[in-house]
């Protein structure tokens, strides 16, 4: 299958490794606002075409599309690789609104085309181990995904730049960024909180630095922290009355322990390598591409429309905009 790569980051970089090494893939084209960038990108990661026009992109042969761009630009760009018959993989956030990404799910279902969020989590093989784990450990009465890392970017914005993760005009910022980790976890694994509140600090961009948000269900709380100005070495936990799991990593959900309730620990979540992680959402991307009525393709949906509704909740408690209306986004 050939693939055109929309973004020219490292995190694109990453993809091209991972679904070069885990499927084969074909990365036959990138598009890129600018030549310079385009032709710098691909020259590095072997790609024989460059775009910088988007209809021309849309108009060859590629059969599916990685998105990796600004956050602001996931849906437009979604809708407009759907509308021109081509699958779609798209960086988390997959859009900034439940709206937008119903909207883009429409479209692909009606041509037959399969459009999901890369995102980890749903793919790596630590989230079926992690979940056979919580019957091992007893009653689970609380848990704390953390996700905060200090970015390489803050210097410059402490310099009086303005980066695009620190913009909210770029629908970006600590949780959109980070905190999006923290939930698909608390999703996935305990369902559809009862009640939800959350609070952010800002910078003077705009854009938050931090936040936190509290999940109530019926027999537990689950507490998400995050940050981009400031690095966490704890990781995550989840607590039950006859043991305990550590994270190191609740993003790549690797370097995983479960403590018994004497103490004796047990590595259930060795680390993988970065690409390899990557890999296994291109693995499922195609696999779903093989097969739409695969059940993993339906549960990936039905996850995402769920985080993307808690992301707004959250967003809403903590006072997080981007420009003048999310909608706009």
């Amino acid at each position: 299958m050939k693939y055109g790569i929309i973004g020219t980051g490292w995190i694109a970089e990453s993809f091209i490794e991972g679904a070069r090494l885990k499927c084969g893939a074909d990365i036959s084209a990138v598009y890129s606002r600018t030549a310079e960038k385009g032709n710098a990108f691909a020259s590095k990661n072997g790609i024989p075409r460059v775009f910088t026009d988007m209809e021309s992109f849309l108009a060859s042969d590629i059969e599916a599309v990685y998105i990796a761009s600004p956050n602001v630009c996931h849906f437009p760009q979604s809708k407009m690789c759907l509308e021109a018959g081509k699958h779609v993989i798209c960086e988390k956030p997959v859009t900034v609104t439940s709206a937008q990404y119903a909207e883009c799910k429409a479209i692909a279902d009606s041509k037959g085309l399969v459009y999901i969020e890369a995102i980890m989590y749903m793919h790596t093989p630590g989230r079926e181990i992690l979940r056979e784990s919580l019957n091992s450990i007893g009653r689970i009465s609380s848990a704390q995904f953390d996700f905060s890392q200090l970015s390489s970017k803050y210097p410059a914005y402490l310099r009086g730049e303005n980066p695009n993760i620190f913009n909210p005009e770029m629908a970006t910022g600590a949780f959109m960024d980070l905190g999006i980790y923290c939930v698909y976890p608390a999703i996935d694994l305990f369902g559809m909180p009862s009640k939800i509140t959350a609070d952010s600090v800002f910078l003077d961009s705009g854009a938050d630095a931090s936040g936190s948000a509290l999940l109530n269900y019926s027999d537990k709380l689950v507490t998400l922290t995050y940050s981009k100005t400031g690095q966490d070495y704890s990781g995550s936990k989840i607590l039950g009355d006859e043991g305990t799991i550590c994270i190191e990593s609740i993003s790549k959900l690797v370097l995983g322990l479960k403590f018994d309730s004497e103490g004796a620990q047990t590595v259930i979540l060795p680390d993988v390598p970065k690409a390899e992680l990557m890999g296994f959402e291109a693995e499922d991307f195609e696999r779903f591409i093989r097969n739409i009525r695969d059940d993993k393709y339906a549960l990936c949906d039905e996850t995402t429309r769920k985080v993307l509704s808690v992301m707004e909740k959250i967003r809403e408690c903590s006072g997080i905009r981007f420009g003048k209306d999310d909608n706009d986004a």
